[in-house]
């Protein structure tokens, strides 16, 4: 699109009543395009970051008629592509946060985070089914299926949606629910993107003032006899416990306590939905295989929910990756441990096994496309802010512990832990064919120009 082109759109964006328009020579545009992963730098034509519904479909309609391609984007977590050209839509103005104490429901706009939610909720002695990191943006989080602290115990966060609420270029404004736009419902929740632009979304809270959980940390001595103990373990577990475990490299900054900084430790989280003397009887195998570090495990309000995975709150460069397994016995430690365990000097900041199964198992009275509910475990790898090292060098080293665990690997993915390192192969590893073809024909029925790119490759 040329430089006139662009001035005449955005003109006309303003001129619609769309307030915040950015082109390249405004001072805003760099900081409305920035999100968590300063490794991906958006270059779009023009930024819009709307303050209501009614800019975001003036913005919908105009990029329509000036035939150019729309994305969206959120907090920045889980980008798996830079969007270069076209128009970006920033949903930061769109933050509400509206409680019903009475219903249990949350009504949530497309740029909330977990954190206004869980705020929000927590005085009403209600809780949302937010991550582990709670300044995550909540609209990504859920179009991907949503896996937390408590997923164990309440299943996906998708799961959980009442309604969703979508400007799509066909139709404009649309709600999808359990009764309306079905199909459109299904394919939202847990298809990620390419259906439109997602405004306000209505969820279940779940009447939940504190749960027992926080984590353990080990040294790196003890690393190996946990991590080759923890998937007989939480095997055994109740729905009630939700546990993962993480090993950490971590950095020599200040804000981390000094037992930790700078060490490589490895992180046991865990989030028990019941009786404190049970979740320490269940605990009990892992504490007797070593001494912690540090025992964080307490009664903690719901609000804190954040606090069991501790992860970093300020923008960085990253690249990651994650597979589904089926199994995760002692080999499978051991043949992670060769390559990132603590006797490695690699690039590589955290890798997390995560315990699924439970209630992430079960499909919801109305189904959707939320894939990863056969798979019994899932890995996650985050390489170290380096950026030099993020387009080669890490990548590498995660596709060689990925091949070290064909032996127990689903052969899938899950969309929201898909990650930049693991490139156009795992994405499309992220739904089944019969599930990625349902997909693409409800794409296309709302967006049959492809207004809506989606993908790992947004130029």
């Amino acid at each position: 699109m040329s430089t006139n082109t662009d001035t005449a759109l955005a003109v006309e964006l303003r001129a619609a009543g769309v307030t915040h328009v950015h082109t390249l020579v405004d001072s805003e545009y760099a900081a409305a395009l920035q999100g968590f992963n300063l490794d991906v730098v958006h270059a779009p034509e023009i930024v819009v970051v709307p303050s209501s519904i009614d800019e975001v479909s003036e913005t919908v309609s105009l990029a329509g008629r000036y035939d150019l391609p729309i994305r969206v984007i959120g907090k920045g977590h889980g980008v798996l592509a830079p969007a270069t050209g076209g128009i970006v839509v920033a949903t930061d103005g769109l933050a509400f946060v509206e409680i019903d104490a009475d219903a249990r429901t949350a009504r949530i706009g497309a740029g909330a985070t977990w954190t206004q939610v869980l705020d929000a909720a927590a005085p009403f002695g209600l809780a949302p089914l937010c991550g582990s990191a709670p300044h995550v943006g909540v609209v990504g989080y859920l179009l991907g299926g949503g896996i937390g602290p408590v997923a164990r115990t309440f299943g996906f966060a998708a799961d959980h949606v009442r309604s969703i609420s979508v400007i799509t270029a066909e139709q404009g404004l649309v709600r999808a629910d359990a009764h309306f736009n079905q199909d459109l419902f299904w394919a939202l929740r847990g298809g990620k993107g390419g259906f439109g632009i997602v405004v306000e979304v209505e969820i279940d809270l779940f009447p939940l003032r504190s749960f027992y959980g926080g984590g353990l940390y080990f040294t790196a001595e003890d690393t190996p006899a946990i991590l080759r103990a923890f998937g007989e373990w939480s095997l055994r577990l109740p729905d009630e416990m939700t546990t993962s475990i993480a090993m950490l490299r971590l950095p020599p900054l200040p804000e981390i306590p000094e037992p930790l900084r700078g060490q490589f430790v490895s992180h046991l989280r865990v989030a028990y939905v019941g009786d404190a003397l049970d979740a320490e009887v269940l605990l009990a195998p892992l504490r007797a295989v070593a001494t912690p570090l540090i025992d964080a495990v307490r009664e903690l309000p719901y609000s804190e929910i954040g606090s069991v995975h501790g992860d970093p709150v300020n923008p960085m460069p990253f690249t990651d990756a994650g597979m589904l397994l089926d199994e995760f016995d002692s080999q499978a430690a051991d043949a992670i441990l060769q390559i990132v365990g603590p006797a490695a000097e690699v690039p590589i900041a955290a890798v997390e096994i995560r315990r699924l199964g439970g209630a992430l198992s079960r499909m919801p009275e109305h189904p959707n496309a939320v894939t990863g509910r056969g798979a019994a475990f899932g890995l996650h790898i985050v390489g170290a802010p380096v950026p030099e090292l993020l387009p080669v060098v890490i990548p590498v080293i995660i596709d060689g512990v990925f091949a070290s665990l064909h032996r127990w690997a689903s052969g899938s993915t899950q969309i929201n832990f898909v990650g930049r390192a693991n490139g156009a192969e795992g994405f499309i590893q992220a739904w089944p064919t019969e599930v990625a073809s349902k997909l693409e024909d409800i794409r296309r029925e709302h967006d049959p120009a492809g207004r809506f790119p989606f993908g790992m490759a947004l130029s």
